[in-house]
Order: C-alpha cells, then sequence, then structure tokens
C-alpha cells in the first residue's frame, strides 16, 4: 500500500531473545487486537499514504469490491458489473439498501466526489496516479488543464456507476479495494470542512465497523456497524489496532492476552516453530534503499552501485530477520506474477547481487571522481521501529566491512521520516512499498515523476518503458518493457538498493480462526475472523 507499504501491517517485528510462547495462554476474548509499529497519522482517504492507515480504514469502509481470502476481488457495495468488449468501459451497480453508519444511503455520486477529489490538488498521499494513469481525463484534471466534468467517472443514476479507461487494465477491479476508491458523502465532508476524519465525530462509515476511538500515536478502536449492508456476516463485535513501536512489548502483551496476534522474528522464530499458535505468512513488499540522487555524493552513479553490491542480502534474511523474508533480488516481490509459467523474479534473475570485490571497485572508483566531495561519512535515514533499526544496523555494518565507508544512522519517527525525504532533506533512506495489485507495475510507474521522496529520478528512458507497457495490448511485449525497466532503474541506474522482500512469522491465539492477511493491496480483514 501503501500503499508506502510501508512497514507495520499486523504487528511488531523482531522481539527480542528467546522467548517461547505457551500455546495455552490467555487468549484475547471477544475483542480482536492487533498492533502496528508506527503512528496512524491521518485517516483522510486523500491523504492517508501508510500501511498503518489501510488497515484501520479497510476495517470502517468499503469500496465497490473487496479481497477475499484467496485475494481475489468480490463485490461489496456492488453486486454486479458489466465491462465492454473493448475492455475500457465499467458498469457498477449498487447493491439494494447499502447505507452509511448514518443511516444514509450511499449513492454513486458518493464514488465520484471521493474518486475526483483523489485526482483533485488535494490529494496528498501520492495516490493519484492509481485512478489518472487509467481513468480517462483524470491526468487532465490532476494537471489543471482538463475539467472535472471531463473525467470519465459519472454517476448514471443514484445506483450505476460508470467509468472509462484510457486503455485495458486486468486488474482494474482490485484496485477498486483500495481505501483512494471508497466513497465519501459529499454533504458531510464538506459539513465537517478541515475537521473532515479527524476524530470519529467527524466520521462517517460504508464499511463493517464504526471508529469510536482514534488516536494517531495510539491507534483505534472498533464496534460492528449495524447499518453495514452484510452486518449479518461479520462475526466480531469489537476491535482495536494498537500503535506498540517497542517489539518486546508487544510480545509481552500477546502473552499477557492483549493482543489477538503479533508478529516475531529471530530466536523467536526458532523457539515457537512447534507452537500450534505459529505460522509464516508472505506478502509482497519490498524494503529498499533510495538514494537522492540530487545528493552530491548519491548523485554518482558508481557510489550508489558500491553501496548496493556491499550488502550480504542472504545473511540478513537468515540469520538476522528469520522470519520468511527473500534476498532482495529485485524491485519487484519475490512470488509477483510474470508470464504465467514463471514469476517476475525467475524472469528477470537477480538485478541487485551481494559482490563486495565488484562493490570496493566501484567504491574506489567513485571516491576517485569525487574527489575532494568524497564523504567520510554518509547518513542513512530510517523510522524508528525496532526492524528498520536492526537492518540500519546491519546495512551500517556491512560498508564499513566492505567499503570502509562510515554510516550515521539517522532515526526518525516513521512520519518524520517521510516527511523529511519528501522535504528532500535526505542523502539516502530505508524505505518500503507494498504490492496494490499482482502486477510488477505497481512498483514500477512510481519512479516516472522525479519526486523527492523517489530519489528525483529522471530517465526518459525509464519513461518511455513505462508508458509503452502502460499502453501495450501485446502481454509478451508489456511484460518485457518491464523487465527492462526493473534492470535500467536497479541495475544500470542503481536509482534503488532492494534489501529484502518481507515475509513474517505471526503467533496467532489459538481460539481465533480466518484473520485474512493480503500479500497484496489492502493488509488485512477483520471481517472474516471469528473467535470459537
Amino acid at each position: 500500500m501503501n500503499k508506502r507499504v510501508l512497514a507495520g501491517i499486523l504487528s511488531m517485528v523482531m522481539a527480542s531473545g528467546m522467548s517461547a510462547v505457551p500455546a495455552l495462554a490467555d487468549d484475547a476474548g471477544q475483542e480482536l487486537d492487533v498492533a502496528v509499529n508506527a503512528e496512524v497519522k491521518t485517516l483522510v482517504p486523500w491523504a492517508a499514504s501508510e500501511s498503518q492507515a489501510f488497515l484501520v480504514m479497510n476495517q470502517a469502509q468499503e469500496g465497490l469490491f473487496r479481497m477475499d481470502a484467496d485475494n481475489v476481488p468480490q463485490p461489496a457495495l456492488c453486486d454486479k458489473y458489466e465491462v465492454s468488449d473493448d475492455k475500457l468501459t465499467y458498469t457498477f451497480h449498487l447493491r439494494d439498501g447499502i447505507k452509511w453508519s448514518n443511516g444514509e444511503p450511499i449513492t454513486a455520486q458518493d464514488f465520484v466526489y471521493a474518486w475526483l477529489k483523489q485526482m483533485s490538488a488535494d490529494a496528498t498521499n501520492g495516490y493519484s496516479f492509481l485512478m489518472t494513469d487509467y481513468i480517462v481525463g483524470g491526468q487532465e484534471y490532476n494537471e489543471g488543464s482538463g475539467s472535472e466534468d471531463k473525467v470519465e467517472v459519472k454517476a448514471v443514476d443514484d445506483k450505476t456507476l460508470q467509468v472509462k479507461l484510457k486503455n485495458p487494465t486486468p486488474y482494474f477491479l482490485g484496485l477498486t479495494t483500495m481505501s483512494m476508491f471508497f466513497p465519501v458523502n459529499q454533504k458531510f465532508c464538506e459539513a465537517q470542512g478541515d475537521q473532515f476524519d479527524v476524530t470519529p465525530d467527524n466520521m462517517l462509515f460504508s464499511g463493517p465497523y464504526k471508529i469510536t476511538e482514534y488516536d494517531p500515536a495510539v491507534g483505534a478502536t472498533f464496534v460492528k456497524n449495524d447499518q453495514y449492508w452484510d452486518a449479518d456476516n461479520v462475526a466480531i463485535e469489537n476491535a482495536k489496532v494498537r500503535v506498540m513501536k517497542d517489539s518486546a512489548a508487544a510480545l509481552n502483551a500477546y502473552k499477557a492476552g492483549e493482543l489477538s496476534q503479533v508478529e516475531i522474528t529471530g530466536t523467536d522464530v526458532a523457539a515457537n516453530k512447534d507452537n500450534p499458535e505459529f505460522s509464516q505468512l508472505t506478502d509482497f513488499r519490498t524494503n529498499y534503499l533510495q538514494f537522492n540522487l540530487t545528493d552530491p555524493v548519491m548523485s554518482n552513479v558508481d557510489m550508489r552501485k558500491a553501496i548496493s553490491l556491499a550488502i550480504d542480502r542472504k545473511t540478513l534474511v537468515d540469520s538476522i530477520l528469520a522470519d520468511g523474508s527473500a534476498a532482495g533480488t529485485g524491485l519487484i516481490a519475490d512470488g509477483m506474477a510474470g508470464d504465467g509459467s514463471k514469476t517476475f523474479r525467475e524472469l528477470n534473475g537477480d538485478v541487485s547481487p551481494y559482490d563486495p570485490e565488484k562493490a570496493k571497485e566501484c567504491y574506489d572508483k567513485a571516491v576517485k571522481e569525487l574527489g575532494s566531495d568524497a564523504p567520510k561519512e554518509v547518513t542513512l535515514l530510517i523510522g524508528d521501529d525496532s526492524v528498520m533499526k536492526t537492518v540500519a544496523t546491519f546495512i551500517q555494518s556491512q560498508l564499513e566491512q566492505n567499503l570502509g565507508l562510515s554510516v550515521k544512522i539517522d532515526t526518525k519517527t516513521m512520519q518524520g521520516r517521510g516527511e523529511q525525504m519528501d522535504a528532500n532533506n535526505y542523502q539516502f533512506g530505508f524505505t518500503a512499498w507494498g504490492a496494490d495489485y499482482d502486477d510488477a507495475m505497481t512498483y514500477l510507474d512510481l519512479w516516472t515523476n522525479g519526486t523527492p521522496y523517489r530519489g528525483n529520478y529522471k530517465n526518459d528512458d525509464y519513461n518511455k518503458l513505462i508508458a509503452d507497457a502502460k499502453s501495450q495490448t501485446d502481454d509478451k511485449a508489456r511484460l518485457q518493457d518491464m523487465l527492462d525497466a526493473e534492470k535500467l532503474l536497479v541495475e544500470t541506474d542503481a536509482v534503488v538498493a532492494p534489501i529484502y522482500h518481507r515475509g513474517h512469522a505471526v503467533l496467532t491465539k489459538s481460539n481465533l480462526k480466518d484473520l485474512v492477511s493480503h500479500p497484496i493491496g489492502v493488509p488485512m480483514e477483520f471481517k472474516y475472523a471469528h473467535f470459537e
């Protein structure tokens, strides 16, 4: 997600010390409690960009479709739809009787209003492209060169929404499961002004739950939404998402029955392998180093290559994380779709290998090229959760060992890290992206706009590959464009250094069933869960 897909879905990681958890520990009762390791900083749909917010919003809101337990989008607020023969026009028919939590009807115009807000200059979450890249008239509206009435998202009537796309988009239904595509009641939103979605009193809900308490630094409390169209199939009445940055505290909370599920790693994984509450999950999320190409040091491509080549990713995932994560051999996460017979990762191979000898060659070349600007120390910007700190310390030791380069670690809150990167105030930062849909484009089109958060990368050849891939009707040619784009971004230009593809080991209370986690898009579903 964001998603920036940034870290922290499910609950805390890196619980320190070997600590087997008794399988019969006190459960969390009839309240479902999970934790995230960073602030839930906003719930405004067109401002939220972090996975913590997506997790919260997905329980309280709903779109046209919702992901099922098999990661397949299923009709939600719509009950049927049609696609034109040219695969460009989607017509969605809303369910009878769907209501907001205040009892007012949910209409097609609620979707039009929300989608236009996401495509407008009001959107600050960096996700406008999920609409503007696909919907006719969206890009022009976003840039100010086109009018609102030219955007092809139309309410035919109160129960019918019609959308026209620029090109066939096989994953479009999956996109509609995401928070940017949720409806918003225009009258209610405008009545709240700048307080919209700031407190529960300023919120309306279309999903399985209502939020009764919300504090960005603390989390959110939920109660079942009795106005929800499928309320009869929502078993759990109460739930919480808690902000817990300290991983050891999260594990202790799980032991005490205060959490229903917790992530573990390292020695705790080994200690709990035989625990019936133990399982391993995967998601399509890549944690990576983002280099700032406007920084005098990081503008040197050999310096960037040296840093990437100097990091032993396999040792990191096998010996440090030990949670099922895979070495970051490319930007596109391990397991994502390729040509049907092989995954994207299998097709493109290792584009970010560990090669300390070549790393030193690149580093020496960079030092020579930089001359008096050659650094004695570089600064790595990270967030303040346990995993980032652990991985950053490992990277620090690798660069000092293999390059002789000192690394200062600049630790900020997750929000502060993002803001600092957005402000172009960093040399290189540790961040992540989780797939919004099962296609490599969910990663690759992020680097076409030259923003500070994406390292200020501007390359016409790269942009052409992405544009061609988006307009291709030949699947084979489209895939080749994306394979070439990843190699250009990661291997040739070394704009990013993929570190690992995230996996996670979890402990889940034995009486909690069907708590669904998704490797793509929204992180988790409370709707399907129940206690025995």
